[in-house]
């Protein structure tokens, strides 16, 4: 829904403006003067500003220069019962988008609004495409060539097209934005905004205003109204970024929002309608967190159309060399620093670490490898020393922990039990954590546990 500000010192026009644009389908503010519409217009998230050129103080011309100082795209319609060419002239010199003369026909203000609209549209349109078009083919941004990422991208293909709510789950540092970004521009939708929010950075109250939006006076320090992420991504994609940090009680309004896709604002009661499609995130297991009766399990299904699961950088090895020449050439074009090269040695000590961090973790450590790095040349001593000692816990000692002459049944239980002692230490004990650690299922985990007689 479009929001348009009107301005007049003409209380009379303030009304008739305000119920005909308001009957049309439009969020309409109002404005006596020049100086109350700069604060609105600071506070809110305007489409248009509609204004008279005679006003107390400050005129039209005085506010539209105002205006498109601070706000350059926002459309300004000048209105004045003073019309001489002069004043047209100059008014569109300054960058009003039209000028109208009073009193004027119902239908030809709104026409000119519509036309206003519609190029305000087109300039947001063009300046998201020209942000996004080299991400659009390729996905230059998500590097990898093992099996799973090839598997991945193409579902994100398949499933762009259709308004199928998706579940990006993962490790934290995987990429799940990526890959919600993907879909949104391999998608009709590509042209829309994507908007994204961090359900586990705020605050319930918080939160609630931040998705659905409020109205002014709806709770304290809301002096004027907000318009949500959901209002905001209208006809767009919407992503929700560790939706199981979300209260009970926010769960329920999400559900609402995805099955009839309306809503109210905080502290308003006129509902409202979007088209958005739903992307959300979580680094969690909704079924555990559902059988916990953490997670609703009517939003876990409503969320759960399509699954894209983005295996842990340390799953797909293959991929660390294609990912960290990546983050090279980034940060070595960011901080020109000319060509720098990784060294085999650097490069095997990054292959052999196991990333609790993931992706997130490789790129800091190389964007502080390029700043660190001595001779264009990223050798082990320019990584963290916490790598090193990794890479070097991967070569097995045997002898250390195998007497001589062990038959080889009874020297790989051993080593298996010794791995298993390994991956429990390394995930503070945590079973599911553990087994991906040890690339095996948590069934086969407990299995093992029982063998070993590792269960308390």
């Amino acid at each position: 829904m479009d929001t348009i500000l009107v301005v007049d010192d003409e209380v009379n026009y303030l009304t008739v403006m305000e119920a005909l644009l308001g009957e049309t389908g439009y969020e309409v503010l109002i404005a006596p003067s020049a100086t109350e519409a700069i604060k609105i217009a600071g506070a809110s998230d305007l489409d248009l500003v509609l204004t008279d050129m005679k006003m107390p103080r400050m005129s039209g011309i005085e506010l539209l220069v105002e205006l498109h100082r601070l706000y350059p795209d926002l459309p300004v319609i000048i209105m004045t019962a003073f019309g001489t060419v002069e004043k047209a002239v100059t008014a569109m010199k300054k960058g009003a988008f039209d000028y109208i003369l009073k009193p004027f026909k119902n239908d030809e203000i709104l026409v000119t609004i519509a036309k206003a609209l519609e190029h305000r549209h087109l300039i947001l349109t063009n300046r998201l495409l020209y942000q996004e078009l080299e991400k659009k083919y390729g996905f230059p941004n998500i590097v990898g060539e093992s099996k799973v990422m090839h598997e991945i991208l193409a579902l994100v293909k398949r499933v762009a097209s259709s308004k199928a709510t998706v579940l990006v789950t993962g490790e934290s540092g995987t990429g799940k934005e990526l890959i919600a970004r993907a879909i949104h521009l391999c998608s009709n939708r590509a042209q829309k905004p994507f908007i994204s929010v961090n359900c586990a950075a705020l605050t319930e109250t918080l939160l609630e205003s931040e998705l659905f939006g409020h109205e002014r006076g709806a709770f304290t320090h809301a002096v004027a109204m907000r318009k949500g992420r959901f209002e905001l991504a209208d006809g767009g994609t919407l992503f929700l970024d560790e939706v199981a940090e979300m209260s009970q009680a926010l769960q329920v309004k999400l559900l609402r929002v995805l099955q009839e896709m309306e809503f109210e604002r905080v502290g308003g009661n006129r509902t409202i309608k979007v088209d958005v499609r739903v992307v959300a995130a979580s680094n969690r297991d909704l079924k555990e967190e559902v059988e916990a009766g953490r997670f609703r399990e009517d939003l876990f299904y409503r969320l759960n159309v399509v699954h894209l699961h983005i295996p842990p950088l340390r799953q797909r090895q293959e991929d660390t060399p294609l990912l960290a020449t990546h983050f090279l050439k980034k940060y070595t074009q960011e901080n020109v620093r000319g060509k720098i090269r990784l060294t085999p040695e650097a490069l095997k000590v990054l292959v052999q670490y196991a990333w609790p961090g993931n992706v997130r973790e490789l790129e800091n450590v190389m964007e502080r490898a390029v700043i660190l790095c001595h001779n264009h040349l990223i050798t082990p001593e320019d990584l963290p020393g916490g790598l090193v000692p990794e890479a070097a816990e991967a070569k097995l000692d045997i002898d250390r922990f195998v007497p001589m002459h062990t038959p080889l049944p009874e020297a790989l239980e051993a080593i298996e039990e010794l791995m298993i002692r390994r991956a429990l230490e390394k995930s503070g004990q945590v079973q599911v954590r553990a087994a991906e650690l040890l690339g095996i299922t948590k069934s086969l985990l407990q299995y093992k546990l029982k063998k070993y007689h590792l269960t308390t």
